[in-house]
Order: structure tokens, then sequence, then C-alpha cells
């Protein structure tokens, strides 16, 4: 393990694995389940989709915010997994579209309330010097899980005989497991945090003026990088369209995350010893390739390759947004510093997808592709102009 990380950021890496593993795996089966297993219409599905997806959001800002003014992030991400792995055991036992949307509601609330403690944790207790290491770390974990959950999902429905609900309550093992490693292994600082000051709850941060500047061009820089992603949801679609058959589709998700799991943790060790903006530049640089190849290719071997750059470029840009605003977020308001992020980024991710669905309806593949290259390079010029020093560390 790279020196410099501490084993909370470790603890952290792996709850964040088992819970994404737990909820790829029947995330990854939960359409089929809806529409074929209880009836559920398409229309049923996307607003379940949309509404656990905002409740989500909304979440964010309160509790990064709360756990500023509280002093304290553990027992908000400790709320935050323990939510989510509750909801587990309501989606074996659903019988309805409702429970299905009880489950998922809950599911998303738990992640909308631990995801700003948590990054602002990872911060508290890493020195600026790893941070990047830390921040790629934990998300390389994460996509872990990613890739995990949904070759599970395929192995257990064939040693299972195709049964859905029984693929689903072995997803609550590595929920509750997510929550053990939480309970035993996470640490807040052995020094008590000073509490945010109370106007600083939320309703402070609700004015632009009084967010640092530092913090609101990240903030921007990532709503700006996550609408570029245009056309991320398309590329499953893209990959079948160039004639990849349809039991093989699973694979271009897989090449993605795999890509992405193996580059983060590098590119953030990368940024903490040669500052975080060239490593962000090369990332957005992959972006604009990604597009390139997406948009051209004539076959669907081309697709995958452009799957794997896109999978690189999230390695190389996730992880450092969120060590970038740690870099530059108060200690008493990183809690909401990064609820805003978290906020700004979904909601960005939410306009995208109907962006790119909109353009690859009418236009094609190429215009949705072009629109995010577009937004990349935009948002590669702010990258240029970004307010504050970049990461300033000592050599190794």
């Amino acid at each position: 393990m790279q020196q410099g990380v501490p084993r909370t950021v470790v603890a952290l890496g792996f709850v964040s694995l088992c819970m994404d593993t737990s909820s790829e795996l029947i995330h990854s089966l939960l359409p089929v389940f809806l529409v074929a297993g209880l009836g559920a219409s398409p229309l049923a599905l996307g607003l379940i989709e949309g509404a656990a997806e905002g409740v989500a959001s909304v979440m964010r800002v309160f509790s990064g915010a709360l756990s500023d003014r509280s002093g304290r992030r553990k027992p908000l991400i400790l709320c935050g997994y323990a939510l989510a792995a509750l909801s587990k055991p309501l989606f074996p036992l659903a019988g309805s579209a409702a429970t299905v949307f009880a489950a998922r509601a809950t599911d998303r609330l738990g992640k909308g309330i631990r995801g700003a403690p948590r990054d602002a944790l990872v911060a508290d207790v890493t020195p600026q010097a790893s941070r990047g290491a830390a921040y790629g770390l934990r998300q390389a974990l994460d996509t872990v899980g990613a890739v995990l959950g949904p070759a599970l999902a395929i192995a257990l429905m064939y040693l299972l005989a195709n049964d859905v609900r029984a693929v689903f309550w072995v997803a609550t093992v590595p929920a509750l497991l997510a929550v053990a490693v939480l309970v035993v292994f996470v640490r807040e600082p052995a020094a008590p945090r000073p509490r945010a000051a109370l106007q600083r709850f939320t309703f402070a941060w609700l004015r632009p003026g009084t967010v640092p500047p530092g913090c609101r061009a990240v903030i921007a820089l990532a709503a700006l990088l996550a609408f570029a992603r245009v056309a991320e949801a398309f590329v499953l679609l893209r990959a079948s369209e160039l004639g990849l058959a349809a039991a093989l589709v699973p694979l271009v998700l897989i090449v993605m995350n795999v890509a992405y799991a193996l580059s983060a943790w590098p590119a953030g060790a990368y940024s903490d010893r040669f500052g975080r903006k060239p490593v962000l530049a090369c990332g957005l640089g992959l972006l604009l390739l990604a597009d390139l190849l997406l948009a051209r290719a004539a076959d669907p071997w081309t697709a995958l390759l452009g799957a794997m750059v896109w999978g690189l470029h999230l390695g190389a840009t996730q992880g450092l947004l969120a060590a970038l605003l740690a870099d530059r977020a108060p200690a008493d308001a990183r809690g909401a510093a990064f609820g805003w992020l978290h906020l700004g980024t979904g909601l960005a991710t939410v306009l995208a997808g109907a962006l790119g669905g909109w353009l690859w309806t009418r236009f094609g593949a190429g215009a949705a592709y072009a629109a995010g290259a577009a937004c990349a390079a935009l948002a590669l010029a702010l990258l240029g102009v970004l307010p504050g020093r970049d990461a300033a560390l000592a050599p190794r």
C-alpha cells in the first residue's frame, strides 16, 4: 500500500467496493425484474430511477453541511450505508413496482446522506501531499465493485437457474459486510474538528458570494465535465449499433470500469507529485479522444477501444476533482463543499443524458459525441484559468 494513504481511507474504499458490488448486482437485473417479472412499464422504470436520483441529489447538500455543523462525519456516513443495506431485502420481497420504488428511494437516500461526509472525511484524515492517491484509491475500489456486481449477476443467474429473487437475496451479503467494515475500521481524526459556524449551515452556501472562489470554480468545472459526458449513457448503444452481439454488450461496461479502476489510483498519485491540473488536463484530452473514437467508429471493436479510453478519462478526473476541491475548501466547510459538488455533477449528468438522447435521436451518434467534445474543450479552457494555487507538493 502506498505510504501516506491512511487506513481509514483504505477501509472506506473497501466499504464502497462491498456496497457497490451489492448495488450493481441488483441494478444490472432490476429493469428485467421490473418489466418482465412485475409487469411494470418502461415509463415506470424511468420514473423510479429519476425520482430516486433526485432524492439523492438533494440530500447531498444537506448532509455535507450537517457534518460541518456537528463536527462529526462518521455518524452520517454510517446512517447512509445502513439505509442502503436495509433497502436490499426489499428487492427480493417486492411484489409491485411501488415496493421497488420504496427500495430504490431508500437506497438512493442513503447514498445522498453518505457521499459528501465521506469525501470530506477523506480530506480530514489525509495530508494534502497524499490526497490525490487517497481519492484515487477510494474511487478505484468503488469501481471494482461496479465490475464485480454485474459479473456476479451473470454467474449467479446461471447457478441459480435465472431466479432473480434468489440473486437479490445474495446481494444483501456484501451490503451487510460494508456496514460491518465501516463500524469496525473507519476512524475519524483523534483531535475533534471545529464545528462550522451556524451561519455556514446550508443557507450561507446558497449565496454564491459566500462560497470561496476556488471552490466555486472547481464545482463549476466538475459540473461542466459531467455535462461533457453527454453520451456516456449511450456507449453501450453505440457498440450495439455497430454490430456487437447482444450477449457481449455488457463487455463494454466491464472494459470501461476495468480501465477506470486501474487508472484512478495511479492518476491520483501522479497528481500528488506533479500537481492536479496537468493530470486533469490529460483526463480531458482522453475524453476528447474517446468522443472522436466513438463518433467515427465503424466496427464494435473501435467502440470497445473508445469505451476503454472513456474509462481512463474517468480514472484521470473523478478522484482528482475531489482532491482539488479538498485542497481549496475550508476545513469547517468541506462537507458543504462536497455536497454542492455532488449536487452540481448530479444535475449536470441528468441534463447531459437528456441532451444526449435528443441529439442522438435527431441527428445521430456523431452529433451527441461532437457536443460532448465541445463541452470537454470548454472544460479544458476553464481548467487553464482556474483560480487558486494548484497543489504544490513536496518532492518524494
